[in-house]
């Protein structure tokens, strides 16, 4: 459980400061030419370092409690914002940062190590479908759809990343987990992630959608890890895990449209026209 726990931690310390180098790097150059920063191509490589970080942890941790570590990477991305980009921090913000802390502390004691179970029969064409329902709805609303409804399936593509990796680690390991049907929803749905929600902050406040994102995938995978993937709660913790639940997502809520994080999430546009070549943001794979 330790080391599930490390690696979930250190993924969301890896995506925060992701986020802040590509911030740091698209007031460099903006559009495609932010691409050959090396800040940009050394963030790409910690994301991916962090997101096979959050498949170790996927492994022995129910989702609920991995989400919610990922979501907390907004924590590193506001102090690291104060720090780099000098940024302001609201008092409120401190606040949120150790009821972060504090409510991931509770989630951790209250779920306990919980290797991924068996799915139940019928679960790989469901999410097989549900990816493709999704990459369909992102293609429809790419060229037109508002930010919120952007943002929103950005989060479902997320969450259905994280489903799909919890449920693919029953099968054994990491090659296990890649050889077999569900690795198809876990691309496909991780790539309506990124592009939905890359095009939500090209048309909406990245605190605003920061808070939408946060939201959605600590709150999907956490329903349907319990519902039907056999996560649980410790006897007699049933509720301060929610509560820590609720107080962890209101928390990033706060911090996602924190005057640092919108910094950090929203880079200067210097040239007319030009949109940013990437911005991310709390835990994704």
């Amino acid at each position: 459980m330790v080391l599930a726990l490390l690696a979930a931690t250190v993924a969301a310390v890896g995506y925060g400061v992701s986020t802040v180098m590509q911030a740091v790097a698209t007031r460099r150059a903006q559009g495609l030419t932010a691409l050959r920063q090396p800040l940009v191509v050394g963030a790409l490589v910690i994301d991916g370092a962090a997101w096979l970080l959050s498949l170790v942890a996927l492994d022995r941790l129910p989702l609920f409690v991995v989400q919610a570590l990922l979501a907390s990477s907004v924590v590193v991305v506001v102090l690291l914002a104060r720090t780099v980009l000098g940024a302001p921090t609201r008092g409120r913000d401190v606040g949120a940062i150790v009821a972060v802390v504090g409510a991931l502390v509770v989630l951790a004691a209250g779920s306990g190590e919980q290797p991924a179970v068996t799915p139940p029969s019928g679960f790989t064409t469901g999410m097989l479908v549900a990816s493709g329902v999704l990459v369909a709805a992102t293609v429809a609303a790419y060229a037109r759809g508002g930010a919120l409804l952007l943002a929103t399936l950005g989060g479902l593509g997320y969450s259905g990343a994280a489903i799909a990796a919890r449920g693919a680690h029953a099968s054994g390991g990491l090659l296990d987990t890649v050889l077999q049907p569900l690795a198809i929803a876990i691309v496909a749905c991780g790539a309506v992630g990124v592009l939905a929600y890359l095009r939500a902050l090209e048309r909406g406040s990245a605190g605003s959608m920061a808070a939408v994102l946060s939201v959605t995938e600590v709150v999907v995978p956490g329903a349907v890890g319990v519902a039907v993937l056999g996560d649980t709660v410790r006897a007699g913790w049933a509720v301060p895990v929610v509560a820590a639940l609720v107080l962890a997502i209101a928390a990033c809520v706060v911090l996602a449209t924190s005057p640092a994080s919108v910094a950090a999430e929203a880079p200067a546009q210097d040239t007319p026209g030009e949109r940013p070549a990437g911005s991310q943001t709390t835990g994704a794979p």
